[in-house]
Order: C-alpha cells, then structure tokens, then sequence
C-alpha cells in the first residue's frame, strides 16, 4: 500500500490492524499505538488535502475500538453526516486511496455505499443515522439475520428533531439497536473518570442488566405502592449513576455512560458488555470525546478545528506534528462576507432585521452579524426546520427575519418554506449560500435544486446575483421588501473584483439588466456563470458573431419583457444557470411558449446542470463536465447557428 505517512516502518501496528482478522486478535496496549498512528495518518492525509479534520480526530479511539470488537461490515457501522469517518475509511480497505480524498476520481469526504461495503449508508447531511440504523434493525429482524446495527452521533446533530423522531420510534418498538452520542462539547455531562467509567462498565454488563431485569420481575408482584417505591429509588440510583441518561431512558434506551472516548481500557469492555447483552431494548452509549484531538494547530486554533484548507507539515524537534495553512491568496470578497457586510448595513439602519442560522453561523457570515448585533442573531442549532418556522413567527409579528442557510440545507425545511412561510405571504428573506456545485464537498452539498423548489412556489420572490455587487444591491432589496417571501441564492468563493455598490442600493423587482449588446446570440444569464458568460461572448466575438448578454437577476418574477424583446431580435437564444432541470429554462420556455414567440421558429438553447449527479471535484472540472464554462457556452450557440468553432 502507498499512501500519506504509509510505511512499515513507521506504523507497524496500523499496518496490521488495516487487516480486519488481525485488528480483532489485537490487545488493548497494540490498540493504543494503532490509534496513534492511525491519528498520524489522518492529519497526514488531509494535510494533502484539505477536508473536515477535527471531527476525526475526536474518534480515533472510538473508532478502532468499534472495529476491534464489532464484526463490520456484517455489523452495520453507520457514522451520521460521515465528516469524521476519514480514520474508518483508512481502517477499511481504503488506505491506498486516502490521498485522493474529495479529489476528483477520488474518495468522498463522506461515506458512501458505493465506495466501500463498509458503508453501509451514506450521508453528509446530519441527524440521519438513528433512522437509518433503525431501519436496518428492522430489515435484520425480518430476515432473521443476527448482525448489530450501530449509529455513531455526535452531539451536535442531536439539536435535529429527526434524531429524537428516530429514538421515540426505537424506543417505542423496542428494537436491538445501539446508539453512540458522541459528545464534544461537554454539553451534556460533566468531565468523567475512572468512577464513572467503573459504573459505566457495571451497568453495561450482563449481571448487572440480568439483575437489574430480575429485581424489577420481583418487585412486579409487590403491592403497587411498593412496587412504585421501588421503580422510583431504582431510577433515583440509576440517575446518580449515569447523569444526563434520564432523559434516554424516558424514550426507551438503556443508557450507558458518560465514559471517555479516548480510554481504550474504558472503551472496550463497555462495547463488548453491549455486544454480548441479550437484552432486547435500544441502548446508547454516552462517550465523551476532544474534538480535534491531536490538531496539528494546537488548542489554540478551535476555529480551525472542523475543516480545514490544504497545510504544511513538519515534524518538530519534539516529535509533534504542526501545521501551517497556506496563504488563501484572496482577490476579491467572497460571497459570504458580501452578504454578512450588506445585511450588517442594513440592520445598522433598521431596528427590526433580525438573522437566524441553523448551526452555520461562521459559514452564512452571521457570526459577523452577531458581533455587532448579538441580540439580533439566533443560531437554533441543526434544526432547519425549526428555523423557517421560528422566522415565520418573527415575521407575523413585525420582526424582518433573514434566514441564512446553505441551498443544500435549506431542503431539510421545505415543508415549512410552503406550509408556513408562502401559504401565509410572511416577508421571511432567505439567503442560500453555496448555491450551484460547491467543489469537494460533491453532490451532497451542491445547491443546484433552490431554482425549482422555489420557483413553482406562488408569490415568491426569487434572485440570483450574478457578481458581489448585485449581491450586496439583493440583500438591500430584500430588506425593504415586505409583500411577502424572497430568496437570494449566491455561490461559494470569491466575488469577480467588480465595483462595489453605495450600501443600501437596491435594485426594481423583476427587472434584469442589459450588460452587453448584439444581434446574433443573445446570452441570458442567471446567477454565478456571469463571468463564463462574459468569456463566451468575447469568444464568439471573435467568430464573427455579436452576441447580447443578458443579466435576468430573477426568477420570479421573470422579466418577461426583457425576453421577449431578445427573443425577437436574435437568431438564438441560450438560457444559462447553474441550477437543475426545472428552474430558470423551464420558467422562460413557458413565458416564450405562452406569448407565442416559439411559434416562428426561435431556436432556443437551455444550459442547466445535467439530469445526474455530479461527483466532488474542483469546481470548475464540475461546471465543465455539466457543459456550463465559457466553451460550453460558445458550442452551444454555434451549434443552434448551425456552425462549427473556429480554432485559433
């Protein structure tokens, strides 16, 4: 094998453990240094490639201690959002590969059932893997099979309704199932030690649960007020043992912990405890973890913790790895912080703009917004759904909500966006960042489906700005605007370098703007391939064609206008978005459909995104895969004009 740090020299204990039958026979003091290097490698590899590193680190031990005692993959191993399970792929047959983690042709920076049988789901988006556990659980019942079925949470996606949806279920149906709560924060239980991890391991093991079931028959034939008395002190004694698993065991779940994630002496008789117990109940396991344990940048660098950009290392005089990030190398802002900059102007003006994000703040630009408002800005944690509803509520009473979440996110709450927000016309303002494909992070995360969820939904205004400065005039606009609901949708990345805008310029509702005028061709963008767009049009500039090049800023509502104006004056005319079939294309056929202007024959070309998937690469392989750059484009007119290009 060949991979980051990768030689037998180095990691003799990860070398075997790679090998499933002899990381079983392993004891717990080979263990410890399979963990050690194993948190080696995975800082080495995302060293090489940038990627969420800190969620990793956290479960290094957890990590080898479920694949020592759990026979995966028969056993169902199910990491939700899947950011941390870098050190199980390195585990399980992917080690050669690990190199070319979210690169194009590479791994994912989730995990994926395509890649490997050792995941057995795949997800990147949280809170999902209870249910999916769940559902296995169910299915290996149904086929009568024997496997165990374990979901790995971590604390963060426990603020996700769809977590306690699932337990509440498990609970309920009593199903074999265990959990894992990974918790980092220590939000749930205080720091924990030796004595917990004694009554940890007592409560999990097979007398103390046989017992415990034995007492608790006993005490059923005892008159009911006895029997009450006795249920109470039993639960009394269990709490002053396990701490926050009241709360677990009113849903269902025989609780276990909090135990320390990184003691492998702790770790392993408690799982194997679990897996031998014959009790039919759900259990979850409460195991307190460091997230970024091991980070090359040191504690001081929490910020960095979760992802990070491609690094240097060095191995210091004292053998420990550190980081130093390269240099960004910014021209222009990027989106985020356009966005964060305008809406911080605009709050600055207007007492009643208030923001909500949904666990992102640092990526939606409103902890920028929170340090000058913080009285203004809610983080309602990993609860999308939540937060629609909870601006709804803002907005019906006065409050001018922005709700600020990724595209791909946003889809969590798409019951609320109609039910609550559209169907009542409440003036909620979204902001959708990282619209379009996103790069590595893949098809999980792209943003590519806003244009159509949005855009069949009545009354809705909807914007995509097609550089920073018309950004920065959209969230001006949605600020003023109160008739009801409007989205602007923006990419990831840097802005083009253009002008920026007076703050608080807004632009007319529904009106899009001519940047560039021709005869030919006429270009009619709408959102992040302005730029490819400006290309296209200087290229077949230089094929003898004039080409106009229109920038539509809405969707809703269409400036119907504008094109038909450049549908009767232009031999050919091409839609362009980074979008799905379904979103801007679709709304301008209908429009030239319905005034009749197809009628005589306008040929009429739509770039969208491809009906497929689009797997992680860098973006801009992405965009000229799916037939969206500059080139595209130019084909695409030349095609419908009937004409081959012109090589220089």
């Amino acid at each position: 094998m060949s991979g980051p740090g990768h030689n037998s020299g180095e990691t003799p204990h990860l070398d075997r453990a790679c090998d499933h039958a002899q990381l079983r026979k392993m004891d717990a003091v080979e263990l410890k240094h399979v963990a050690e290097e194993l948190r080696r490698e995975t800082i080495a590899a995302v060293a090489g490639t940038g990627g969420h590193l800190g969620a990793g680190l956290g479960v290094v031990e957890l990590t080898v201690a479920l694949h020592h005692v759990f026979d995966t993959p028969r056993d169902r191993l199910i990491w939700d959002v899947g950011h941390q399970a870098y050190p199980h792929k390195i585990l399980t047959g992917r080690r050669d590969r690990i190199s070319t983690l979210r690169q194009g042709g590479g791994l994912s920076g989730f995990t994926k059932r395509s890649e490997s049988e050792f995941d057995p789901f795949g997800a990147a988006h949280s809170s999902t893997s209870i249910s999916a556990a769940l559902g296995m659980a169910v299915a290996r019942d149904f086929n009568g099979d024997k496997r165990h079925c374990i979901a790995v949470i971590g604390d963060g996606s426990m603020s996700a309704g769809m977590a306690y949806e699932a337990m509440n279920n498990a609970g309920a149906m009593r199903a074999r199932l265990i959990v894992i709560l990974n918790d980092n924060n220590m939000s749930i239980a205080p720091p924990v030690g030796a004595m917990s991890s004694y009554l940890s391991r007592l409560i999990s093991s097979r007398p103390y649960v046989g017992l415990r079931s034995l007492a608790r028959e006993v005490a059923s034939h005892l008159p009911k007020p006895l029997f009450q008395a006795a249920e109470r002190a039993e639960e009394f004694a269990r709490g002053m043992v396990a701490g926050g698993g009241t709360l677990f065991e009113e849903m269902g779940f025989y609780y276990v912990g909090p135990i320390d994630g990184h003691n492998l002496d702790h770790l392993l008789p408690i799982l194997r405890n679990v897996r031998d117990s014959r009790d039919d109940r759900p259990v979850l396991i409460h195991v307190i973890t460091q997230k970024g344990k091991g980070h090359p940048f040191g504690k001081e660098a929490e910020d960095r913790y979760h992802a990070v950009n491609k690094f240097d290392l060095q191995v210091a005089n004292d053998g420990v790895l550190k980081g130093a990030a390269k240099p960004a190398g910014a021209k222009a802002p990027t989106y985020t912080r356009v966005f964060a900059d305008a809406l911080i102007d605009a709050a600055d003006k207007d007492p009643k703009i208030v923001a909500v994000t949904a666990a992102m703040p640092s990526g939606t630009g409103l902890d920028l917004f929170a340090k000058k408002h913080p009285k203004r800005c809610f983080d309602v944690g990993i609860a999308e759904q939540h937060a629609v509803t909870f601006a709804a509520g803002m907005a019906a009473d006065g409050l001018k909500p922005f709700v600020a979440i990724y595209s791909t996110f946003l889809q969590r709450g798409y019951d609320q966006v109609v039910h609550d927000v559209m169907l009542q016309s409440l003036p909620v303002r979204f902001a959708l960042d990282r619209a379009g494909l996103v790069g590595a992070d893949g098809a999980t995360h792209a943003g590519i489906y806003d244009l159509a969820y949005l855009g069949c939904l009545p009354d809705f205004v909807v914007m995509a700005p097609g550089d920073e400065a018309d950004l920065a005039r959209m969230v001006a606009t949605c600020a003023a605007y109160d008739q009801g609901p409007i989205a602007v949708r923006f990419p990831r990345g840097e802005g083009l370098g253009v002008a920026m805008p007076e703050p608080g310029e807004k632009i007319e509702i529904g009106k899009g703007r001519v940047l560039r005028d021709g005869n030919a061709v006429a270009i009619l963008n709408l959102g992040g391939r302005l730029a490819e767009c400006q290309k296209a049009c200087d290229a077949l500039a230089q094929q003898g064609l004039s080409a106009t090049l229109a920038d539509m800023r809405f969707l809703k509502p269409l400036d119907l206008d504008l094109v038909l104006r450049l549908a009767r004056s232009h031999e050919v005319v091409l839609t362009v978005e980074e979008g799905s079939p379904g979103g801007f294309a679709a709304a301008v056929l209908q429009a030239l459909a319905n005034a009749g202007a197809l009628d005589a024959g306008l040929r009429i070309r739509a770039l969208t995104l491809p009906d497929r998937l689009i797997d992680h690469d860098t973006p801009e392989r992405q965009y000229a895969e799916a037939g969206l750059d500059a080139r595209a484009i130019v084909n695409s007119a030349l095609a419908a004009l009937g004409r081959a290009e012109k090589r220089a």
